[in-house]
């Protein structure tokens, strides 16, 4: 059985002095592919390096992390923008907005999270979303910006029915990861009522690993028990989400193998 995790940030120093073996072990457990977002500048080398020592395994996608969106952000864009002319990337990510560590530079972040949306929209590309504490603001954003050229992920999806419904009705995504096996993680009410056409899986490592791995480091060799979380909620088998959300993934990211 494969799996494919669409959103890990292997490249963090968090896995340098063990990376191999974490590699290693996630692709013994059915993970063939891990789509890494990019945060800052200063991510982009380690990234790129992650990606030449497992090039069939290992998928950079470019953006500009909200949280690194500070005064004079246009100086770092200007970076990113030279990359995405340079080389292919499958995504422009991780862009959104965030209101749980800083909402002082809210209005910086939503001016980089458009420059960037608008990159995606010209080279075709899908965005990949980060939204903590700030899901409404960032539907409503993406909601004035949306046409038939923009699709993507909602990274880390943890809102309500109503929220999950706003967003796959965009056409987007829900990026599911270890939220849903916390036990008041509140996706017990949502994943029953939206399906597996909606979802793809995701760690998020280093962070937010899911149960019994809940408060250490996070890593992609977890996403079997993601899915079977997410099987659970859904009354599919482990095959069937792997299957769905394989098809789910390679679609947004425009991909045809497994």
């Amino acid at each position: 059985m494969q799996f494919i995790d669409t959103h890990a940030h292997i490249y963090s120093k968090k896995y340098d002095s063990d990376r191999d073996e974490v590699i290693r072990r996630s692709v013994e457990n059915g993970v063939t592919k891990i789509y890494m977002p990019n945060v800052d500048v200063e991510s982009i080398d380690a990234m790129l390096e992650a990606e030449h020592r497992y090039p069939d395994i290992c998928i950079p996608m470019m953006g500009l992390h909200p949280c690194d969106v500070k005064k004079g952000f246009e100086k770092e864009l200007y970076v990113m923008e030279d990359w995405l002319n340079k080389r292919p990337f499958v995504a422009i990510g991780e862009i959104g907005t965030d209101l749980y560590w800083d909402k002082s530079l809210f209005e910086e972040q939503k001016e980089a999270l458009k420059i960037q949306v608008n990159w995606a929209k010209e080279k075709e590309l899908p965005i990949v979303l980060h939204c903590r504490e700030s899901i409404d603001e960032t539907i409503e954003i993406i909601g004035g910006l949306n046409d038939e050229k923009l699709t993507g992920i909602f990274h880390c999806f943890t809102g309500s029915v109503e929220q999950a419904k706003r967003i796959t009705e965009m056409g987007f995504l829900l990026g599911i990861g270890g939220v849903s096996t916390f036990k008041n993680g509140g996706l017990d009410k949502v994943l029953p009522e939206i399906g597996l056409d909606n979802l793809v899986l995701e760690t998020d490592g280093p962070y937010l690993a899911p149960v019994p791995h809940r408060g250490k480091r996070n890593s992609p060799e977890y996403i079997p028990l993601i899915a079977q979380r997410v099987g659970d909620l859904t009354e599919n088998t482990l095959e069937k989400v792997s299957e769905i959300t394989n098809l789910n993934a390679n679609k947004v990211f425009n991909r045809s193998e497994l």
